[in-house]
């Protein structure tokens, strides 16, 4: 019998408040949603192997990740499902209220606003912006598009405390500057340049074309190693 591990009880702010490595931290996301899923399925406890398997994730680093946490281990028991779920999303800060400003409306940005997995993962976009007349004073789901030079108004009328970037790369740095003039402190950016935040910002850079470019050389790896298969095959004969 494999061991795997029951969490152990501490407050969720000081489990908050303990250092996660990043690739645990990204990691501890797919287990919440697994977890969502098997709550949903009636499921009451898990095992780190079963979790593991849920998730393509070896258990020793199931237990490893969830041990940053406070968790400890015991034979047999396995994880209460719904426990663990409320302990891993304190910890991720989505026990909290989060108001999400959009700026930037055009494709991405109305995707973005009208997208149903923010609400059922603790975000509520409340702020949709942009520079264009013909965009703004649109309805996008519940939302209507306000100016951008209005920007500081809507922030703080709609309490919007962290905000997603979806504009040009000439225009990101100045309006990144804005929000966190506004005191906005986790920005999430799609705009395709570095943007330079003061040490105290959380930014978060999402780069689309880089992705693919990492995709496409894992691709030609794979590729590679096929044409080398097949020749020793071909050689084995």
């Amino acid at each position: 019998m494999s061991i795997s591990e029951e969490p152990a009880r501490p407050a969720g702010a000081a489990a908050a408040h303990r250092h996660i490595p990043p690739a645990s931290l990204a990691r501890l996301t797919i287990y919440l949603r697994a977890l969502g899923t098997m709550l949903a399925d009636g499921v009451e406890r898990v095992s780190s192997d079963e979790l593991a398997e849920a998730t393509g994730v070896n258990s020793p680093k199931v237990r490893k990740d969830l041990s940053y946490l406070g968790s400890y281990g015991t034979r047999g028991v396995g994880y209460e499902v719904s426990y663990l779920s409320g302990h891993i999303a304190a910890a991720l800060g989505l026990t909290q209220n989060w108001r999400v400003a959009i700026v930037g409306a055009g494709n991405l940005g109305k995707a973005l606003a009208g997208y149903p997995g923010f609400g059922s993962r603790g975000f509520e976009v409340v702020a949709l912006l942009d520079s264009d007349p013909l965009v703004v004073g649109q309805e996008i789901g519940w939302l209507r598009v306000s100016p951008v030079d209005a920007m500081e108004t809507v922030l703080e009328r709609t309490r919007a405390n962290m905000a997603v970037l979806s504009v040009p790369a000439d225009v990101a740095q100045g309006l990144c500057d804005r929000l966190v003039a506004c005191g906005i402190t986790s920005i999430l950016s799609f705009a395709p340049v570095v943007l330079q935040v003061p040490d105290h910002v959380q930014l978060r850079k999402v780069d689309m074309a880089t992705e693919l470019q990492i995709l496409a050389y894992h691709a030609q790896r794979a590729r590679v190693s096929d044409i080398a298969d097949q020749a020793r095959a071909r050689l084995a004969e």
